[in-house]
């Protein structure tokens, strides 16, 4: 019998293990907070670096504030079983929270260099050819030409119009206003992950698409694309673009909404735009998770070096005399 003790576990210890406990708790809220107000980080970042820094903080036994690097290696230790792309996530979450604590004066050190740094495998997207698009776009004007006509058709063109045409998300797409698209404004504003927002250029076919469907649409309705009380859902989208693809004669795996959004993107950038207003357009927080997009057929890479480059002259290519002098 321990006389109040857990296990042969001084009283004194239980406390200070405790009070590193809510430490710890106190200090990951706060940072958090910072996260939320200074970095605008979106929700679902923030539940993330909030799981990954209580479950560090558990393992190291509520001293993950006054970690050294040695137990930090140890930590990472217990991850190597995860995939990189999560330890690459939860090395961050820390490496955040530790230059969060040397900036507000909490540690003198900043122990994250001793994380692991895997990088994650950033995989080329799925993109669609403009012959697999010409079908789809072909098997709607099928569609909308049958006798009697399908509202559902005039939606579905309005759908398949914003994901190709805008690039859009889908959850941003089905959760549009029903009058966040007019006639004669070819942009709309939105707002995108972790609350930005971006203008994104409507084509006058999509807006012509959307003016044809938004007919059918309830004038009370919150929604540009309603189903039942709320819009359309995620899922259903997706089954409609997958449905879409195998009457078009394209393997349905092959296509689906984000890899509308790719093709938007791939199709645009082959076409000369430049990679800054994409990025825009898509409402990348970040230039590089744009630069996937970057990968054009090696031979339009150097046609274009040979028809834009300042230096070049196809006319009057510069004359190199060579003279080659016996040892």
């Amino acid at each position: 019998m321990h006389d109040g003790d857990d296990d042969g576990v001084s009283a004194d210890t239980l406390a200070s293990g405790r009070s590193a406990d809510l430490a710890d708790r106190a200090l990951i809220d706060r940072f958090l907070e910072m996260m939320a107000a200074q970095a605008g980080s979106a929700a679902n970042t923030i539940a993330a670096y909030r799981s990954d820094l209580s479950l560090a903080s558990k393992m190291l036994d509520g001293d993950l504030a006054t970690a050294d690097g040695e137990a930090l290696v140890r930590l990472s230790a217990t991850w190597r079983d995860l995939s990189r792309a999560t330890i690459s996530r939860k090395s961050a979450a820390l490496r955040r929270f530790y230059g969060f604590l040397a900036d507000e004066g909490h540690r003198e050190d900043d122990p994250g260099k001793a994380l692991p740094r895997p990088g994650t495998a950033r995989s080329l997207p799925k993109i669609l050819g403009h012959d697999d698009v010409d079908r789809l776009f072909a098997a709607i004007v099928a569609r909308i030409g049958r006798d009697p006509p399908d509202p559902r058709d005039v939606r579905l063109s309005s759908l398949i119009e914003l994901l190709y045409g805008s690039g859009l998300r889908a959850t941003e797409l089905i959760s549009l206003p029903r009058n966040a698209v007019h006639p004669d404004r070819p942009f709309v504003i939105l707002r995108g992950k972790g609350g930005r927002e971006r203008l994104v250029p409507i084509s006058d076919r999509a807006r012509a698409a959307v003016a044809l469907w938004r007919a059918h649409v309830p004038v009370d309705s919150p929604w540009l694309f309603p189903s039942g009380k709320r819009h359309l859902s995620r899922i259903r989208l997706y089954q409609l673009v997958k449905a879409l693809a195998a009457e078009a004669g394209v393997p349905p795996d092959r296509v689906s909404p984000h890899v509308l959004r790719h093709a938007f993107a791939t199709h645009l950038l082959a076409g000369g735009a430049d990679l800054r207003a994409l990025q825009a357009m898509l409402g990348h927080a970040d230039i590089a998770t744009t630069e996937i997009y970057t990968h054009v057929e090696a031979s339009k890479l150097v046609e274009l070096v040979n028809t834009r480059h300042p230096l070049n002259d196809a006319a009057n290519p510069p004359r190199v005399d060579v003279q080659v002098r016996e040892p």
